[in-house]
């Protein structure tokens, strides 16, 4: 049967270089402790042909489309129930167990969600592996100091290891989309405890970065703390000046502070 190149579905920019595919999935470090490997949004199985191949793990695939669910069944021998029809960010992620993988073409629009959704299962997703688009990537990696970084750079990591592994130009996609992409490998640290209450990590952060060029002094001020305590050093620098590390401490305090 001849491959045809269906319109995007959406949104979804499809991969057409058969190298960089394998490189991808390679990309895997396959853990002795997941036998599981997740596939969101496979559409044509550009990635899904070489996770197929790996017996180490077992392939699942998750694709909201109607269109590549009869594209994938016509294309690759799936087992029953091994392609789950529905949308990955309302799915419950411990029906695939204790400890699984994630891989992916991300869709661009929705690829910040997905990665919260990451951080709600870090406990059970110990590495993932996926193609975002090459400016989410450099924000996500980006150190302390970088104007790029911001909350999902702090929040992702807190809990992954993570780095850029390949850089994507526009053309080895279909349709051919605006801005490059970037190969992601996020693998989770030791860290099974910030020490501090992770709500009140994620509200400092969010909260710091929607106000990113004031000082954390002016940028916290919704959360009303002491004037005594915005004292120190600290709330003369900007959210970006603060690293991970930084910013555990800071909430550390915070929560000391609001139990007296």
């Amino acid at each position: 049967m001849n491959k045809i190149r269906p319109k995007k579905w959406l949104g979804q920019h499809f991969l057409k270089d058969e190298l960089l595919a394998q490189q991808i999935v390679e990309a895997l470090t396959i853990h002795q402790d997941y036998k599981v490997v997740v596939e969101v949004g496979p559409g044509m199985g550009e990635l899904t042909k070489y996770l197929l191949l790996n017996e180490r793990f077992k392939t699942i695939l998750v694709e909201i489309d109607e269109q590549a669910k009869i594209y994938l069944h016509r294309h690759y021998k799936l087992a029953e129930n091994q392609l789950i029809v529905d949308d990955f960010l309302k799915l419950d992620l411990t029906k695939f167990g204790t400890s699984f993988a994630l891989i992916g073409n991300f869709p661009f629009n929705i690829s910040s969600q997905i990665f919260f959704k990451i951080l709600d299962h870090k406990d059970i997703i110990p590495e993932v592996v996926c193609m975002v688009q090459k400016e989410v990537a450099e924000r996500i990696a980006s150190g302390h100091g970088s104007k790029k970084y911001g909350i999902l750079s702090v929040l992702l990591q807190a809990f992954y290891s993570i780095e850029i592994l390949i850089e994507v130009p526009p053309q080895v996609f279909h349709p051919q989309p605006k801005v490059s992409s970037a190969v992601l490998r996020l693998q989770r640290n030791q860290k099974h405890s910030l020490e501090c209450d992770e709500k009140l990590f994620r509200r400092v952060i969010k909260q710091a970065f929607q106000n990113r060029r004031k000082t954390l002094r002016n940028a916290l001020k919704a959360l009303n703390l002491p004037q005594n305590f915005q004292r120190e050093k600290l709330f003369d620098l900007r959210p970006e000046q603060l690293s991970v590390d930084d910013f555990i401490d800071l909430t550390r305090k915070i929560e000391k502070w609001w139990i007296k």
